[in-house]
This record gives structure tokens, C-alpha cells and sequence, in this order.
């Protein structure tokens, strides 16, 4: 059996897209920091100017799946890192942002075979937010670690000889069946035969 782990190797290969929500840029600032921190000691190229990472800023973070899917439909980049904060207010709206993002990026990863790495904050106060991205420890770190580990798994995984690894056999997704008396009847007569 053979056993996978992403390794932090050969980082100078990878090409890393930054998704990030400019509402509360007094903490997305410090995620970037924190992000682009851990990809530099990796041996990535964060110059903006460079091969390597490209940066792309959105107003907040409902819009960072929509950019998220439109780089990685691009084909070019290893893993997209999604930066943002939430912080909840006196409204509902905190709770629609934040699973409306959360969804949306992870539908992107699925839908496109990019790893995605989900890091907006969702927090309740300002405070919270600002101790996860440099008071007390920056998750920008953790998130760009998680994208070089994910971009490495993925290398590994896609230079896997099919032969070895067996055929993968994708089915079709059929249109939904129309529930009527018919059908009913005979997915009753299947069960009672059971």
C-alpha cells in the first residue's frame, strides 16, 4: 500500500493564487503577511512582480468564491489560498457571508480539481479576529502551509501510474427520476422483494 503525505520540497515548481476580501483589511492585511511569510520560507517567490503568486483583491469575502472559481478554471495555479474576515454584527448577515463563502469555496475545489484552502476568519468580535491573524499567532501561516501541502499531494496523486493504480471510472449523472404512481409502485414491489 502506498501512503501519501504532502511534503514542503520543490516549492519553487508550484504557482499559488491569493484570493483576498478587502472588508475588514485591518486583518486581511495581517493574513497575507502571515501567508506570504510561510510560502517565502517555503522557497516560493511572493514578489508581486514574480512567477509564482498572483494576488487578487475583492471587496469582501462573499465575493472571493466567485474569483476563486474563475483562477481556478484558469488551470494555471497549484492551490488557491482565500483570505478574508467575517465578524458578526448586530444582523443576520454575518451568518449568510459566512456559509455562502464557506460553500462557495469549497464548491470550487470540488468542482475543479484545485485544492482551495479556506481562510476567512469568522468571528464575533474584532478582537477575535485581530488574535488569529497576529496578536497571538497568524492562521495566514497555517493557510499557505496547508496550500503547499495540498499542492504537493496533488502532484503526487496525478503522477500515480493508472495501470498501478487501477482504472477510476467516473458515471454520468443521470437527470432526476419523476416520482409518479408507476415508478412508485415498482420501488415498493423492489423493497417488498427484499
Amino acid at each position: 500500500m502506498t501512503v501519501f503525505e504532502g511534503t514542503f520540497q520543490d516549492s519553487a515548481s508550484f504557482r499559488f493564487a491569493i484570493v483576498i476580501g478587502r472588508f475588514n483589511d485591518l486583518v486581511t492585511d495581517k493574513l497575507l503577511s502571515g501567508c506570504q511569510d510561510c510560502l517565502k520560507r517555503h522557497g516560493v517567490d511572493v514578489d508581486p512582480n514574480g512567477t509564482q503568486v498572483d494576488y487578487v483583491w475583492v471587496p469582501g469575502s462573499f465575493e472571493v468564491p466567485m474569483m476563486a472559481r474563475q483562477l481556478a478554471l484558469t488551470h494555471r495555479y497549484d492551490a488557491i489560498i482565500c483570505l478574508g474576515a467575517i465578524i458578526k454584527g448586530q444582523t443576520p448577515h454575518f451568518d449568510f457571508v459566512a456559509a455562502e463563502a464557506a460553500k462557495g469555496i469549497a464548491a470550487v475545489g470540488w468542482q475543479t480539481g484545485v485544492p482551495v484552502v479556506f481562510g476567512i476568519l469568522t468571528t464575533d468580535t474584532m478582537q477575535q479576529a485581530l488574535e488569529r491573524a497576529g496578536i497571538k499567532s497568524n492562521l495566514g501561516w497555517n493557510y499557505a502551509l496547508n496550500a503547499l501541502e495540498m499542492a504537493s499531494l496533488m502532484r503526487q496523486v496525478q503522477k500515480l501510474d493508472h495501470a498501478e493504480a487501477g482504472t477510476i471510472s467516473v458515471l454520468p449523472v443521470s437527470a432526476p427520476t419523476q416520482l409518479n404512481a408507476a415508478n412508485l409502485k415498482e420501488t415498493e414491489n423492489l423493497d417488498s422483494n427484499t
